[in-house]
């Protein structure tokens, strides 16, 4: 009994099928990231949009290859462990606590997206043109029963791989909302601006919104542990399947959403499509189905978290269903209080956002890779480890520009304010 090998993360047999991972990985992809790049096309042009969105999935799919080769060498498959085999436990720390503000921000997000998209989906269905405080048009409300009823059960999942069927159904309403971004077009017939394939950029958000298109680096490990007969390569082709066919969802959704609205595009491609008709079917169930997506994407970014949390707090303890359950049921209630009782903390999420993100997608893969690849395998001075240094350099310069982008817009906001405007 002294010398049976005990169960741990680290080597979990996955039952988790090649379909299914896609499908997990694809989900956390896309997010509702989607919503916002007709509005980044509107200030790029078709053209340099194509070519940032490209170029951003190209280095998120050569991220990927340094967290699997950097697991591979070691056998870890966990974020957190990865930092302290390469830095012991402050790269530990970081890794932790950049995994669980970035998802708690994402998380947030879509829990917005709920507190504000849901009551108008309902009081269009119910035909209410004025309403009169009717609980089920509260927002508040309908996003603690959304998190109770659907986001909790899902959460409390043993293993991620379960949550591959709502994955699909979720990935299924993204595909319906693009095909009808491409049906609505054909309401509106207006001719096109002169910059419709080139423009200058106008807005200090374009870049990390493209930047950050592709962000799921903190389930790839977690995906990569649960999945069936697990390779570099096996795991190398999920993520690549996963990008390209988010990738082109991406850029159709942002071209037709742009060659609708053009330079009226908003910032939330939902609100835009609100001016055509708020009552139209076809556009209460695009609305419907980005609700659904939205909320079936909130259990699989928050299992990252709660292995985060697990990895910090409790990195010797085997599973125990206690608590799992509170760790979920803790971060729900956070989240909750955060949507509900600040209605404006886009301040802080554009901080998490701007030094959590460029952290997990480009600098600490970079530096894991470069700190836990034996020399004796590849020299500092080779070229594999020359490419992770500038795919660091990378992160750093999307960080100070991410930052200064968020300054400048919060100057430029007291600006407008002092003045009156």
């Amino acid at each position: 009994m002294e010398d049976k090998k005990t169960t741990r993360f680290t080597d979990f047999e996955g039952k988790t099928s090649f379909g299914m991972s896609v499908f997990n990985l694809g989900n956390a992809i896309m997010g509702s990231g989607i919503l916002g790049l007709s509005y980044a096309m509107a200030n790029t042009g078709v053209v340099l949009f194509l070519v940032l969105l490209t170029v951003v999935a190209v280095l998120s799919s050569y991220s990927i290859h340094l967290l699997l080769k950097s697991s591979g060498i070691v056998g870890i498959r966990a974020y957190e462990q990865l930092g302290q085999r390469a830095f012991g436990t402050p790269g530990k720390m970081a890794a932790g606590i950049a995994i669980t503000l970035q998802n708690i921000g994402a998380m947030s997000s879509y829990l917005y997206i709920v507190k504000y998209e849901f009551p108008l989906v309902i009081q269009a269905f119910l035909g209410i043109d004025k309403p009169s405080g009717e609980w089920y048009l509260n927002g508040n409300y309908l996003v603690i029963m959304v998190s109770i009823s659907v986001i909790l059960p899902l959460a409390l999942m043993k293993q991620l791989g379960y949550l591959g069927y709502t994955s699909g159904f979720s990935l299924t309403c993204m595909v319906f909302f693009l095909i009808s971004v491409c049906t609505v077009i054909l309401y509106s017939c207006r001719p096109p601006p002169v910059a419709v394939l080139f423009y200058f950029f106008q807005t200090a958000y374009t870049i990390p919104i493209l930047a950050f298109a592709f962000v799921c680096h903190p389930e790839v490990l977690p995906i990569y542990t649960e999945l069936k007969n697990p390779t570099k390569q096996r795991m190398q082709h999920v993520s690549n399947i996963s990008i390209v066919v988010m990738y082109t969802m991406y850029f159709l959704a942002a071209l037709f959403g742009y060659l609708t609205f053009y330079g009226e595009v908003e910032s939330e491609l939902l609100h835009t499509y609100s001016r055509l008709d708020p009552y139209d079917t076809l556009i209460l169930c695009v609305r419907l189905a980005v609700l659904t997506a939205v909320t079936l994407t909130v259990p699989i970014v928050l299992f990252p978290v709660r292995r985060a949390i697990q990895q910090l707090f409790f990195p010797n303890k085997t599973f125990y269903w206690p608590r799992h359950i509170a760790i979920a049921f803790t971060l729900l209630t956070l989240i909750n209080m955060l949507v509900i009782f600040a209605p404006n903390i886009l301040g802080i999420f554009g901080i998490i956002g701007a030094t959590s993100a460029p952290c997990l997608i480009f600098i600490f893969p970079a530096v894991f890779y470069i700190r836990i690849v034996p020399e004796e395998e590849e020299p500092m001075r080779s070229t594999p480890k020359i490419l992770a240094a500038c795919f660091a350099g990378i992160g750093f310069l999307f960080m100070i520009m991410s930052l200064s982008f968020i300054l400048i817009d919060w100057t430029s906001g007291s600006s407008k304010a002092s003045s009156g405007h």
